[in-house]
């Protein structure tokens, strides 16, 4: 069996699906859209603007009455300040940043992964069960994550999770969202397209990694942007789960600098400072990956109700 039938049942469906989403070339028709939309994406970009300019304003720009939108006189004192500064138990920044980009990478691959295997089953297998465990992840997506602290709490501790580095992995490693929205663009895949693959001699394995997942990559995208933003921003971990200071992540240190620099005069002036440096920090890469990723990002809405 060769890699080119493989490659051609996997191009020739993904063209069908990928044709005209996108207008090639400008026409004067467009124009009354960009009327609209462009005095909406300036307004949408000033929170944006707003956290590059306060990461580089100096103290006193930073306390101005009346407040200033833009930075005169940008310094980069803040991320000194920042990664210079130690906590109480001497753990430094850099500790954290790395947990927090550690972290990161493992539970986007391993939900990538584990989200498209659960789907795959769900979508293209026959077993019993299928409906209802489906059922059971789609109301999982009715729950907010506060309303499940306490039985993830006991779940986390009767495995042995706490105080370790898989309880940041482990919890989160599949998300609701993620299996329902791989499932349902996986029932866009003809099943001509799979059964072709079977009677070619094509294992389960086979079809899932070359022709099922080249299929859905917008959709992998996709969630590769809901993983990431929920586990980079996720303190509550490190905050109910770790005691150790040196397995706590960047989120984690965030919060604390607020409530650390609460206090009055030049600590708190700086702390401002800090909080800003590290806001930013935080910020830039889910903003990066979506610029990258965004393109995917649309494909997959436009073809989510699509069977």
């Amino acid at each position: 069996m060769s890699r080119t039938r493989f490659g051609r049942w996997s191009s020739r469906y993904t063209g069908v699906r990928n044709r005209g989403i996108n207008p090639q070339g400008f026409h004067v028709s467009q124009i009354k859209f960009y009327i609209v939309l462009v005095p909406l994406a300036l307004l949408m970009l000033l929170p944006i603007f707003y956290i590059f300019s306060s990461a580089f304003k100096p103290p006193d720009e930073l306390f101005a009455y009346p407040p200033r939108f833009f930075v005169i006189n940008p310094t980069l004192k803040n991320f000194t300040d920042l990664f210079t500064k130690v906590t109480a138990s001497g753990i430094p920044i850099s500790r954290y940043l790395f947990n927090s980009v550690l972290i990161t990478v493992v539970t986007v691959a391993l939900s990538i992964v584990v989200s498209s295997m659960a789907a795959y089953a769900l979508s293209k297998k026959r077993f019993k069960l299928k409906q209802t465990l489906f059922a059971i992840n789609t109301i999982a997506l009715m729950f907010v994550p506060i309303a499940v602290t306490i039985p993830r709490f006991l779940v986390v501790q009767r495995i042995g999770l706490l105080d370790t580095f898989w309880v940041h992995i482990l919890p989160v490693l599949a998300l609701p969202v993620g299996v329902f929205l791989l499932k349902q663009f996986m029932d866009g895949v003809p099943d001509e397209v799979i059964e072709a693959a079977q009677i070619d001699g094509a294992a389960d394995w086979r079809i899932y990694l070359r022709i099922v997942l080249p299929m859905i990559k917008p959709a992998l995208a996709t969630i590769a942007i809901l993983t990431f933003q929920a586990t980079w921003n996720n303190a509550e971990i490190s905050t109910l789960y770790v005691n150790n200071e040196s397995l706590r992540t960047l989120a984690f240190y965030l919060g604390t600098l607020t409530s650390t620099s609460s206090g009055t005069g030049a600590a708190a002036v700086a702390g401002q400072g800090i909080a800003a440096a590290a806001a930013l920090i935080m910020f830039v890469p889910g903003l990066l990956i979506f610029v990258l990723l965004q393109g995917q990002v649309m494909s997959t809405m436009s073809h989510s109700g699509i069977k």
